[in-house]
């Protein structure tokens, strides 16, 4: 009798890892989602990304215990699955296109071309219900209300048009929640890419349909050039006249660093020097008109700036009471429809992943109270933190909603887990497309010809330059090459910055705006600074067994990214400024002057 061949160490692990989910169930959502109504009708889905037989990729499995308060995989991202043929097309294409440098006139994109209003962009809204229902009568109808959002979000969109976006449901019953109960919405969105982020279905759906207000926060101001972030606030003022615009960075300052630099230059704690608190608070005294005392807010931040300049921790802060949403805060409760209820000012604050949310909250307290981390899906439950006793915060977790935009700068936006991706190499040749990569990197070509460039050829330059190797081979490790490239860009540290319609007719414009001084002092920037990152970028001899590669992979310590490379957007000297235009140009000119 043959005896049985025996199990491999990979066979083992994957007979564990099945006999683990067997018993405590599927964790990739909770029992009232819509992936559970499906296994309730007696379908098994798999949750293992290797071994997915649906069309739904669920990602960021996160280890949990039966023991937990919470699972934590059940506000996991689930995004649509992108076939084999399509992912093997695109890595093919990624070894035979010549990289070719794109105008300036490409980086320019108008918010229409993201979310056109004829293709029924919008996000799932809770189904209206009443005290008599069952909690259990309440989530079908959920269900059955996504069910047909989805549908109908499908029909209007042929298929591979769509971005990835959320399909789980449970994200979504976090964003009703959020909306309910904040009396302003701080929509926060990353400024080298803001439309990206900046749904008009969800503006209008909280300024018309829940009568609240706005406040769109220009995150990450740090890593973009003066004019083109005031450039971004003009463009988005004459889409939105009502909308209430707020430029913030959390880490003002920082010198210009280079993408091989061996640290990163950033404070420990640094949450008391973001730029932009004073400008929440101006707007938010301006929407509530007197009707909530925000005095204890104002002198917060004075205290705050106080110690800044002492550069001390202020040790009679107060503490920061924090609440952890649990389901709860999901049961049957109707929205209240009065503002500031008790007297309490309540902000929301919602964007998409790896805007820098978390940041936001951590820089308005003033230390960290919030775990921040480039992985997109980090934030689970939405929590609120009591800034003062008559403000509190409300942090909601990221949500990608559905657009028309390039799947390969969605994963340059950080909206898409880098980790997660099966091919990486068509968004580093978007990106050498659109940066000037060659004079950055300092790559030398894998070929001794030199022909052009392909994305491939940029990753394996980059794999040779780190010493990325792999295990079994020794040969350059592309893939993790790749990753690395896509990493630099989110972090801001190989910048790649789109533009609103007409920059380039209007750049002369904008470089001489009167408010350039403005948006300087808020970034912290000195001109003397200017070279700072050129003295960095002589030492350039980094060999792989550094430390600081390790920086490179997804970690749940790692902030945002805050540095910007040294070869994009030097702010002008200051007394180089003739007087400009107070007016919005984008109200003066007609759509067709900047063709």
């Amino acid at each position: 009798m043959p005896r049985k061949k025996p199990f491999s160490n990979k066979q083992k692990k994957k007979q564990l890892q099945v006999k683990r989910e067997r018993k405590r169930g599927d964790t990739g959502s909770g029992p009232s989602s819509r992936n559970a109504s499906v296994e309730r009708g007696g379908e098994r889905q798999s949750d293992t990304s290797d071994s997915e037989t649906t069309d739904i990729r669920r990602i960021n499995q996160q280890p949990f215990s039966r023991e937990g308060r919470y699972d934590p995989n059940r506000f996991r991202l689930h995004f649509e699955k992108e076939s084999k043929e399509d992912v093997e097309k695109r890595k093919k294409l990624a070894r035979e296109k010549v990289l070719q440098q794109v105008s300036d006139k490409e980086l320019e994109v108008d918010i229409n071309d993201i979310y056109p209003s004829e293709k029924g962009l919008g996000f799932p809204r809770r189904p209206s219900w009443n005290y008599e229902m069952t909690r259990e009568s309440l989530l079908r109808k959920e269900e059955k209300s996504y069910r047909e959002y989805l549908d109908d979000l499908h029909s209007r969109n042929p298929p591979g048009s769509l971005s990835h976006f959320e399909h789980n449901l449970e994200t979504w019953r976090q964003l009703w929640r959020v909306l309910e109960m904040s009396d302003i919405v701080l929509l926060i969105v990353d400024i080298r890419h803001p439309v990206l982020q900046f749904p008009p279905a969800l503006y209008h759906y909280i300024t018309g349909q829940l009568g609240k207000q706005v406040i769109l926060v220009l995150n990450k101001a740090d890593l973009c050039p003066p004019p083109l972030v005031i450039a971004w606030k003009h463009y988005m003022a004459s889409q939105f006249p009502h909308l209430q615009l707020v430029c913030f960075t959390s880490h003002p300052g920082q010198p210009y660093s280079t993408v091989l630099q061996k640290k990163r230059m950033r404070r420990k704690a640094d949450w008391g020097h973001a730029g932009g608190p004073t400008d929440i608070l101006k707007a938010c005294q301006e929407i509530t008109a007197g009707r909530v005392d925000l005095s204890s807010w104002e002198q917060k931040i004075q205290r705050d700036a106080v110690a800044e300049r002492a550069d001390r921790p202020d040790e009679g802060a107060e503490s920061i009471l924090v609440e952890h949403q649990s389901d709860s805060a999901m049961e049957m409760t109707n929205p209240s429809q009065e503002l500031y209820k008790d007297g309490v000012l309540t902000l929301g604050c919602i964007g998409f992943p790896n805007v820098g949310k978390s940041s936001v909250i951590n820089s308005l307290v003033g230390r960290k109270v919030v775990s921040v981390s480039r992985t997109p899906g980090h934030t689970k439950y939405f929590q609120t933190y009591y800034l003062t006793p008559t403000v509190k915060l409300c942090d909601c977790p990221g949500l990608v909603f559905p657009s028309r935009v390039n799947k390969q700068l969605q994963i340059l936006a950080g909206i898409y887990p880098v980790s997660q991706l099966q091919e990486p190499y068509s968004s580093v040749g978007y990106l050498c497309e659109r940066t000037p990569f060659l004079s950055v990197l300092k790559l030398k070509h894998p070929s001794l010809g030199e022909p052009g460039w392909t994305a491939w050829d940029v990753c394996e330059a980059w794999a040779e330059r780190r010493g990325y190797k792999t295990a079994k081979a020794a040969r350059n490790d592309v893939y993790r090459a790749a990753n690395s490239l896509l990493r630099l860009a989110i972090d801001g540290r190989l910048c790649l910055c789109l533009r609103p319609t007409g920059y380039s007719c209007l750049r002369e414009h904008w470089e001489n705006h009167p408010d350039l001084p403005e948006i300087m002092a808020l970034q912290g920037r000195l001109t003397e600074e200017e070279g700072a990152g050129e003295r960095d970028d002589e030492d350039d001899g980094e060999s792989s067994t550094e430390p600081e590669e390790e920086r490179d992979r997804d970690a749940d310590d790692d902030e945002d990214g805050d540095d910007e490379d040294e070869g994009f957007g030097h702010p002008r000297r200051e007394e180089e400024k003739p007087p400009g235009f107070t007016v919005n140009m984008y109200n003066v000119l007609r759509e067709n002057e900047c063709e």
